[in-house]
């Protein structure tokens, strides 16, 4: 291969893995805010599924991307604001609410692609001009650098760190708990709905029947591996991201014999990349404190 192929096929991956680990960096933000706070959510999964289903409802009747990211953050927040109202008013097990809300939008965004379109389970798909080309790219590291600078050198960055590990001193100094906690976790379902945004109409052109893939649980494994950091889980996101990009490039491509690799065995690259990150972070990071402890005011 020549030198300038090489460089071609570089810039092409470099441009992939930008563009695919897009919508994991938004739901790790969104994850991050939710974690640091004390509530575990797992439930970005189904807020990614829901948004990515309004956003390319909402882009192809209104022929705006925009307003299509517009509607995936408010499903998002939408469904936010229930496993809120579960894990912080109610207290109930957030392992639990996050599996339950997660299927309830794999149930819900099928039935109602039904009633819209009369689909199985997708949306029909958009012309180029009423998706994302590069945008979301920009915003989604601009976020990076916001959500770095936010956390750690502002008192309200301040107030999400000490609600995830020291509540009980934060609620002492006079800040409510669990309004840290309910803003997180709205925000958390805002960025992930986001995410499933740029999934349905920047990635691709349509929403599909569960076209997330577990990337909810991609973004949950980045968070850990950065150690609820903006900056190292903005690596992690990258390195899933380079993942993806490279099963999408080898699939079809003849490595070795006569015969090209299985596209099964290719496409498990980024959850093999996942298990890899997850168990090299295992003992390693150190949650908050309060992770996943419900907060009861005295």
């Amino acid at each position: 291969m020549s030198d300038t192929g090489f460089l071609a096929i570089l810039i092409q991956m470099v441009g992939s893995t930008l563009r695919v680990s897009t919508p994991l960096l938004f739901a790790s933000l969104g994850g991050l805010m939710s974690e640091r706070s004390g509530v575990v959510n797992i439930a970005l999964e189904g807020m990614m599924l829901i948004g990515a289903f309004a956003a390319a409802t909402v882009a192809f009747v209104t022929h705006s991307p925009w307003l299509g990211a517009a509607a995936g953050m408010g499903a998002g927040l939408l469904l936010a604001a229930c496993y809120g109202l579960f894990v912080i008013q109610l207290r109930a097990d957030q392992i639990v609410a996050g599996t339950a809300i997660n299927m309830l939008a794999a149930g819900i965004t099928p039935f109602l692609s039904k009633i819209f379109f009369e689909s199985t389970g997708s949306t029909p798909s958009l012309p180029l001009d009423d998706r994302f080309q590069s945008a979301p790219i920009w915003i989604a590291w601009i976020l990076v650098i916001v959500c770095w600078a936010w956390v750690n050198f502002t008192p309200t960055g301040v107030w999400l760190r000490f609600a995830g590990e020291k509540p009980e001193a934060l609620q002492s100094a006079g800040i409510s708990v669990i309004r840290v906690r309910w803003c997180a976790v709205l925000a958390s379902g805002v960025l992930a709905g986001l995410g499933g945004a740029s999934l349905s109409i920047f990635l691709a052109s349509s929403f599909s029947r569960n076209m997330t893939a577990g990337r909810g649980f991609m973004a949950l494994a980045a968070l850990i591996f950065g150690k609820w950091r903006p900056g190292p889980t903005a690596v992690a996101c990258l390195l899933f991201g380079f993942a993806d990009a490279l099963q999408i490039r080898l699939q079809g491509v003849v490595l070795w014999g006569t015969e090209p690799v299985p596209v099964q065995f290719i496409q498990i690259l980024p959850y093999i990349a996942t298990v890899l990150v997850l168990a090299g972070a295992v003992g390693k990071s150190r949650a908050p404190g309060a992770l996943g402890v419900a907060f009861k005011k005295g």
